[in-house]
């Protein structure tokens, strides 16, 4: 019974520090709340980007090949993320072939998505 109540008090205790935390976030807010000024007029409330005053509708139609970009910066980003820590194990003894098998596996799976994404034209400029 004595390992139950450590085993809990353990969760007490993040709990405790977890409401702490929303406290202070509840109260920085509500003290920046009660000190800002605050005097709304109509220009203050006209929507803006960069300074410039809007023109026309707000909607705007954008490709979806955009999206696409994104995504494959996202692949290679996660595949320099995964490079460096392979880099620091692969030179650690014992674990050289298994960690260069692992990482043709990896980058077998990035050159799949990047012949998908060429197929699909994707890459290409146009």
């Amino acid at each position: 019974m004595g390992d139950t109540n450590d085993y809990f008090s353990s969760y007490a205790v993040v709990a405790v520090l977890l409401l702490i935390g929303i406290a202070i976030f509840a109260g920085a807010l509500l003290a920046n709340r009660m000190l800002r000024p605050s005097h709304p007029t109509p220009d203050k409330l006209l929507t803006y980007e960069c300074g410039v005053d809007p023109v026309g509708e707000g909607w705007a139609q954008s490709q979806i090949r955009y999206y696409v970009f994104t995504y494959l910066y996202v692949v290679f980003a996660v595949d320099a993320v995964f490079l460096f820590p392979w880099a620091t194990v692969f030179a650690a003894p014992g674990f050289g072939l298994t960690t260069l098998v692992e990482m043709f596996v990896f980058l077998a799976f990035i050159a799949l998505g990047i012949l998908y994404a060429y197929r699909k034209r994707v890459l290409t400029w146009t």
